[in-house]
């Protein structure tokens, strides 16, 4: 029979019984009462309430002494009926110490001084050694003794007192002697055959724990932002807002001096907007600023010499680089009755509507950093960059002339790799132009100095991946994601 069963049997003679005396009946270890009570508890068919007894056993020690006979008696027992010296005694007999002490307090042994030589003697012919004697009683189960006795031999470490948690069980309300297999699922079979209205189901267990979730883990473009990030904070850069994705052709182009007519406005580089596709919000005396040097010229530069039109200044697009928001953060300092040197940083997606391969998707993060203060020149960004590259781990940087519509000088950056073997692309950078600047209000003597980088491509060297759809989008490895270790660049 089932061990669940027999307590069912059990429990139909008696009203009640507690899991240790049941244990005992059954020879059964009681932690596996106590797990078969929990099952057929969770069906009602008993109820169970918690106990607390305690009880005396003995110690290590104890068990010696139950055996042996008391530390007292052993000694007493030694001593020879002429005598012996006390020295010599302590020596041959275990526990003597405490044995002396206890047999002295007892009256069992004298020491005599009447010879010389002070010599210990038993003081009586015969002993009762009650310590062996109560023990043995304990180890039968028969406690009869006195609180002070139990106490002290307590303290002699001959007992110790065991704490034991048991159940009392009662019958349940749903009590019965044979276990009845309880349905856990409600299955599209039971509904539509009706059988579900005569069926017994298991109620929820809304006390247990349940498989705990496994926590989350960052992505490593995570990991590797918030090292980037840190840098930028390091250096003394306040971060962009760069919480608008979507962005007017006007921000993401015209005011970067970039002409209306760029290969970077056609639709096949560009996701426009369809609804809503234009906006009007501008700052209207700044617009025809940026319409004049596009058009006509100024500011020392003929401009582009085209017919600027508002309407492709209008377009809605999904921003293709974070310059827009720099566009925005400097025409805001420029409003500032006087001018104070600004550092600024952003990390965000930017989006291109570019072939995908290997190393480029339609959507990435732009990493960039603006320098704005006054007399700055090319010096000043090749020393800014050395710097903030080292922090990356890069320490071997080479500049190559590059063309950006509103960057002159521009430079591409490359870096030397040691665990590549060559030197790669990082990033571009340049000074802005003053056909950008002048028009926001910018003092004349201000120059602003900038840079950006993708933050995908360092996180592919960082974590040797040569494919960058292992890193972003649906085919991802979340097993990549779970095992590689927390981002930690040379700084």
């Amino acid at each position: 029979m089932e061990l669940n069963e027999r307590i069912l049997c059990y429990l139909d003679n008696v009203d009640k019984i507690d899991t240790l005396k049941l244990a005992d009946e059954f020879g059964e270890e009681h932690q596996k009462i106590i797990g078969a009570v929990k099952s057929i508890e969770a069906l009602e068919m008993v109820k169970s309430d918690p106990l607390k007894t305690t009880k005396w056993e003995l110690t290590e020690e104890g068990h010696q002494v139950a055996d042996n006979g008391s530390h007292e008696a052993i000694l007493y027992r030694s001593i020879p009926d002429s005598g012996i010296p006390q020295a010599e005694l302590m020596k041959v007999v275990p526990n003597a110490k405490v044995g002396f002490s206890k047999a002295m307090s007892l009256g069992w042994i004298l020491i005599d001084k009447s010879g010389g030589a002070p010599l210990v003697k038993r003081k009586v012919s015969s002993i009762t050694d009650l310590v062996q004697n109560h023990l043995n009683e304990i180890k039968k189960g028969i406690d009869n003794l006195p609180d002070n006795v139990r106490n002290d031999y307590k303290k002699r470490k001959l007992l110790q007192e065991i704490t034991q948690k048991s159940f009392l069980l009662t019958r349940g309300p749903q009590f019965s002697t044979i276990i009845k297999k309880l349905e856990t699922d409600l299955t599209s079979d039971m509904l539509l055959s009706g059988t579900w209205k005569h069926l017994q189901f298991k109620p929820y267990n809304f006390d247990a724990l349940g498989q705990p979730p496994e926590c989350g883990h960052l992505h490593p473009l995570l990991k590797v932002r918030s090292e980037f990030r840190e840098i930028f904070l390091e250096m003394g850069f306040s971060e962009m807002p760069t919480n608008q994705y979507v962005e007017s052709s006007f921000w993401n182009f015209d005011a970067l001096f970039q002409p209306q007519q760029h290969p970077a406005r056609d639709a096949h580089d560009t996701f426009f907007i369809s609804s809503p596709a234009s906006t009007t919000d501008f700052p209207m005396d700044y617009l025809e600023r940026v319409k004049k040097v596009h058009s006509e010229g100024g500011y020392g530069s003929q401009g582009y010499r085209y017919d600027w039109k508002i309407e492709e200044a209008q377009k809605n697009l999904l921003r293709t680089h974070t310059t827009a928001v720099s566009a925005r953060m400097l025409y805001h300092l420029a409003q500032q009755k006087e001018f104070t040197p600004q550092k600024y940083f952003s990390i965000d997606k930017v989006f291109r509507n570019e072939t995908l391969d290997a190393t480029h998707l339609a959507e990435f993060h732009q990493v960039e950093g603006v320098v704005a203060g006054r007399g700055l020149g090319l010096a000043d960004l090749i020393g800014v960059l050395d710097a903030f590259f080292r922090r990356l781990g890069f320490h071997q940087l080479q500049f190559k002339p590059a063309y950006n519509p509103y960057t002159e000088p521009s430079m591409e950056i490359f870096a030397y790799h040691t665990g590549l073997g060559k030197w790669i692309e990082i990033g571009n950078s340049g000074v802005f132009r003053p056909e950008m600047l002048l028009p926001m209000g910018l003092p004349a003597d201000v120059s602003v100095i900038a840079w950006g980088l993708s933050l995908e491509r360092p996180t592919m060297i960082k974590y040797g991946l040569n494919n960058i759809r292992d890193l972003v989008g649906p085919k991802v490895d979340l097993r990549m994601v779970h095992n590689n270790p927390i981002c930690r660049l040379d700084k």
